[in-house]
Parts: structure tokens; sequence; C-alpha cells
């Protein structure tokens, strides 16, 4: 997977379009937000044709749950 350029509709917002991409939002919003440099000057709510690049992100295991109550 690589690097995808989304246009923004009138009314998108960051987090709506990153949970449709990659299907959380676990750690995605700050990394776009890092890969789109004043993204999140243009507030929550984004004007039509603003491209957005939603960069590859990797998807890390958590390995050892601890549970307190078991």
């Amino acid at each position: 997977m690589s690097n995808v350029n989304y246009r923004t509709r009138e009314g998108d917002c960051l987090d709506y379009i990153c949970w449709k991409h990659y299907g959380h939002l676990s750690g995605v919003v700050e990394k776009v937000l890092e890969h789109n440099p004043g993204l999140a000057a243009l507030g929550e709510l984004y004007p039509e044709n603003i491209v957005i690049i939603l960069p590859e992100i990797s998807v890390s295991k958590v390995s050892n749950i601890v549970r307190i109550w078991d």
C-alpha cells in the first residue's frame, strides 16, 4: 500500500475520512496531520476540493495483554 490522495467534499472531517480509509483511529489522525502541514488550520469541517495525503500506516500487534481481573 502506498500514499493515497483524498479530495474532500464539502463538510468532510478528518476523523471520518481516516476511519473510512484505515478502519480505525488509533494514532491515525495524528499521522495524517503530520503528512499534511496546515491541514489542522482549516478547522474541523473541510471545504470542497482539499487534497489530503493518507499515508501508509503499519499496524502493530499487541502481543501481551494484561487483564487485571483474570
